[in-house]
């Protein structure tokens, strides 16, 4: 797996732990962090597929 896909996918887990932290605490910017944590696991999907073909 290249390294910028694997990134990705730890930004969205920690983005994605993140948000449910926030949430559970009551803060509305836990939508904010799952908004990111989707928009980093898009880019890792595009990346792990690019170094396939």
């Amino acid at each position: 797996m290249p390294r910028f896909a694997l990134l990705a996918f730890t930004l969205a887990a920690l983005a994605l732990v993140a948000a449910v932290v926030s949430v559970l605490a009551g803060f509305w910017l836990g939508l904010g962090w799952v908004l990111l944590a989707g928009l980093s696991s898009n880019i890792g999907w595009v990346q792990w597929r690019r170094s396939r073909v």
